[in-house]
């Protein structure tokens, strides 16, 4: 493979019921295939409102395991139809635990599999770690149109290490959905432009696009969510983007040969120097 169209979904998503939310996500993944799109990036947990901005434990109900989750379904039957892959996120019950989880969908309508959420962050606004267990899967990549992806989620898309173990697995390309807004305890904190910058040091760093998708809108106490998806090439260039209003479909043809030849000739992976970098996995 040497091009893939790739897409990014935004739109608001605080409708009060499932259906409602899935059937806005449906319209926009079936535009994003008209416009040629391979692999098409919904935000997370796109099923409904961002839950976890407080503790609440008769929220732990809108968790499914894998094969009875609603989005899943929905996007299983979308994505045989259209032949296209979308990364969907869920909130995972599996059996007594739960997860924040994305179920990778390919043309055909299957599971490849799942990859849960790795980095759970615990805060203001986002107190993720009541709902969901630390991911136990460790870092995934997928083949898809002759291409590797990886897919992080959210909290993961900060962290320089899960980019590059993706990309040591070979991934050509990084996804990352997400739902991220207004910080409930500083109301001048505006996250979205050092948010956009850590992914396209991502970029840079590996020398291969990423694609983000978030969500908008004004939830639960008043949380707003900026969108600012986008879409960027092996240098870090936005080759699609949003502000923090629009919905719709960001859609873009990467050359994965170009950015090949591109990784090779900056020398990222063959100037490592993995015996030096201990420190990173010691817990302390």
């Amino acid at each position: 493979m040497t091009e893939l169209t790739v897409a990014a979904l935004q739109l608001a998503l605080n409708a009060p019921d499932a259906a409602t939310n899935i059937a806005a996500v449906t319209t926009l993944v079936e535009q994003a295939a008209a416009k040629g799109a391979q692999v098409v990036l919904p935000p997370e947990l796109f099923s409904g409102a961002y839950f976890c901005q407080q503790e609440d434990q008769e929220l732990f109900a809108l968790a499914h395991p894998l094969d009875q989750d609603p989005a899943v379904a929905a996007m299983r039957k979308l994505a045989r139809g259209l032949k296209i892959a979308i990364p969907v996120s869920f909130f995972e019950r599996d059996g007594h635990h739960f997860y924040n989880t994305i179920a990778m969908v390919d043309p055909d309508g299957e599971v490849q599999g799942i990859y849960r959420k790795s980095h759970i962050p615990d805060g203001p606004g986002y107190e993720e770690k009541f709902y969901f267990r630390p991911g136990n899967t460790g870092f995934k990549v997928w083949d898809v149109f002759g291409a590797r992806i990886g897919v992080g989620i959210c909290w993961d898309q900060w962290y320089p290490e899960c980019a590059r173990a993706m990309a040591l697995m070979g991934a050509q390309v990084l996804f990352y959905p997400t739902a991220i807004g207004t910080e409930p305890q500083d109301a001048e904190l505006d996250t979205s432009r050092m948010w956009r910058r850590a992914m396209q040091g991502h970029a840079v760093s590996n020398c291969m696009p990423v694609v983000a998708a978030n969500r908008i809108g004004i939830e639960a106490n008043g949380q707003s969510f900026y969108g600012h998806s986008f879409i960027t090439n092996e240098w870090g260039d936005f080759q699609a983007e949003y502000g923090a209003e629009e919905t719709g479909v960001l859609v873009a043809t990467l050359d994965l040969a170009t950015a090949r030849i591109n990784r090779a000739g900056m020398g990222f992976f063959r100037d490592r120097r993995p015996q030096l970098y201990t420190r990173l996995v010691e817990d302390k």
